[in-house]
């Protein structure tokens, strides 16, 4: 399958020596991050894959600042939809592993939620035991038909003997827009759950679900929407426009970022803030990506012991970072992510149940 046949790429943009656009080449680079746009939206309720245009988000991209960038960035271009959503689903796993062959991160940009089936089926191919986070207002564990949807896309990963699946995160979700059932059966599984409110104002708390993610996708329906939408599905409430960005900083800053998906944005918006915000959205997790490039690999680690009843809990905090973790193995990756709230919960005697469930 030739590139070139599956890809449109984007028109040239004039930018300046300082800002983003002069970084980016049309070619994957090794060890990078490759942007890719895609318009099909099938996976939706009436959902279609005609043309979209992403021009303007591209200019707000491209004009914002390089920094001190050194990590390669590729715009590959418009993935071009298949006669079915299944095909766009086989053509964008197709590019996926051209990516996870050279060892970049790609990005997808538009389409719908669903589209995350692909990235955690594209990834599954080169790995085992994922860490997949999603941040969605919504929890759909239907299984419905064979076409995957957004509402059954989670249920097949789930349920596939193929897939390799070793933790999953469900972050922001909203108790009005969801079925009772839906959540207390990830609740059942020993999923970790987290609601909206538990996300607001910091991003502390719900850091350490994205410190060890290998995928994160993001809906854009649970970002809170203004003018004509920023998601196909608007929402008055949801994160922020602060939130969300700093959120994509932390999802950058992951120990073992593979790939990322944006989902459900609404392309055909009017209003050219909603283009803005999702430029920024990508600028924010090229900068943590960025950031995470650049640490050292060597770390010293600080141990602090609790005493609960009559048992004692490591917690570890990295010098350099100042990140938090629980256990005490002298390998870091055994230890689980932990945020020093749940470090100061647990010397007032309370530890948070995830910490030891395994």
């Amino acid at each position: 399958m030739n590139i070139e046949d599956i890809l449109l790429p984007p028109k040239p943009l004039k930018t300046e020596k300082w800002q983003l656009g002069t970084l980016l080449s049309n070619e994957i680079p090794e060890n990078g991050i490759v942007l890719v746009f895609c318009s099909d939206y099938r996976g939706l309720k009436n959902g279609s894959a005609e043309i979209l245009d992403f021009k303007k988000v591209r200019k707000e991209l491209y004009q914002l600042s390089r920094l001190d960038f050194e990590i390669p960035i590729c715009d590959l271009g418009d993935l071009i939809s298949g006669k079915s959503h299944q095909d766009t689903h086989y053509i964008l796993q197709e590019v996926l592993s051209m990516c996870h062959y050279k060892n970049s991160i790609p990005v997808i940009v538009g389409g719908s939620n669903d589209l995350a089936f692909s990235l955690f089926s594209a990834l599954n191919f080169h790995q085992k035991n994922i860490n997949y986070t999603q941040i969605s207002n919504i929890i759909s564990l239907l299984n419905d038909s064979e076409e995957i949807t957004e509402k059954n896309f989670l249920a097949k990963i789930f349920s596939s003997k193929e897939f390799s699946l070793k933790n999953y995160h469900h972050l922001g979700y909203q108790k009005h827009l969801n079925e009772v059932d839906s959540v207390k059966l990830m609740k059942e599984v020993a999923f970790d759950v987290i609601r909206l409110a538990e996300m607001m104002n910091s991003t502390e708390r719900t850091e350490p679900f994205f410190r060890r993610a290998d995928l994160v996708t993001l809906n854009c329906d649970a970002v809170e929407s203004r003018g004509d939408g920023f998601s196909v599905n608007p929402q008055i409430n949801g994160l922020n426009n602060r939130e969300i960005c700093a959120y994509m900083k932390e999802i950058g800053l992951s120990e073992n970022l593979k790939s990322v998906g944006i989902f459900n944005f609404n392309a055909n918006s009017e209003a050219l803030l909603n283009h803005q915000l999702l430029a920024q959205i990508i600028w924010h997790l090229i900068e943590g990506i960025n950031i995470q490039k650049s640490h050292p690999v060597e770390r010293l680690y600080e141990t602090f012991w609790v005493l609960i009843d009559d048992d004692q809990f490591a917690f570890k905090r990295d010098t350099f970072t100042d990140l938090w973790y629980f256990g005490e193995d002298e390998k870091v990756a055994n230890l689980i992510p932990c945020s020093r709230f749940e470090y100061e919960e647990a010397k007032r005697g309370v530890l948070n149940p995830r910490l030891i469930k395994n």
